[in-house]
This record gives C-alpha cells, structure tokens and sequence, in this order.
C-alpha cells in the first residue's frame, strides 16, 4: 500500500466521509479556496489508480468510492509512523506523548481503559 499524499489524503477523508461521490460532490466539501474542478478529478483518478478508490460509471460520469477502508489505512499509516518515527516501539510512542504532555488526564485515563481491555481480550486469545 501507497502512502497518502496530503491532498490525496484529504480527498480520502472525504470519501469515507461521504462513502460515495462524484467529484461536484467532493469539491463541495472542501473549504476555500477550493482547488480547480480538474485538480481534484487528477486527484481522485490518481486514488483510483493508486488502488484507493473504485467508480461506477453514469454516461459520461463518474460516481467515485473508498476501496480500502479508513481503518485499513490508518493502521498502515500508524505502523508506518511508530516504525519510522518511534523505532518500531509502543513505548517510545507512548512517552513521546507522556514527555510532550500533551494527552490530559481524562485522555491517560482512557488510554489506560484500553490497554486493560486489550490486555484482557490478549489473555481470552492465549
């Protein structure tokens, strides 16, 4: 899988978003300055190419939809990032955040919420 550009990344967001679109309909939800028309139809038939998005043709248009989820993608982007940024450890993310102090304590307090649950759905799997 490609990594996103940011332009074809905010496309992306879009399209999860709205789960369907033709390129009127994605260029409605970008805010201004909004780019030209065919700027953002190079972008999505770049997607299409790239394996991000599939169409159904209507004549002359074309009705555009995510072919790899957003989770999908988020967890290839985040593995990327913690692999190329944090040396491939969750704990050198985590005191990234825990250094920064930028996570209030609701935040810590959900983070631990989750890592208990995960914990317990690791030892449910051994």
């Amino acid at each position: 899988m490609n990594e996103l550009t940011r332009a074809e990344e905010q496309i992306m967001q879009i399209l999860w978003s709205l789960k369907k679109a033709f390129v009127k309909d994605i260029l409605d939800e970008i805010s201004e300055p909004r780019p030209a028309y065919n700027t953002v139809s190079t972008i999505v038939r770049t997607l299409e190419k790239k394996g991000f998005v599939k169409f159904k043709s209507y004549g002359n248009s074309h009705q555009y939809y995510p072919a790899i989820e957003k989770d999908e993608y988020t967890k290839y982007f985040m593995k990327r990032v913690i692999n190329n940024y944090f040396d491939n450890s969750i704990h050198q993310l985590v005191s990234f955040f825990t250094k920064d102090r930028s996570l209030d304590l609701k935040e810590v307090d959900e983070a631990i919420g989750l890592m208990q649950e995960m914990k317990k759905q690791m030892k449910v799997h051994e």
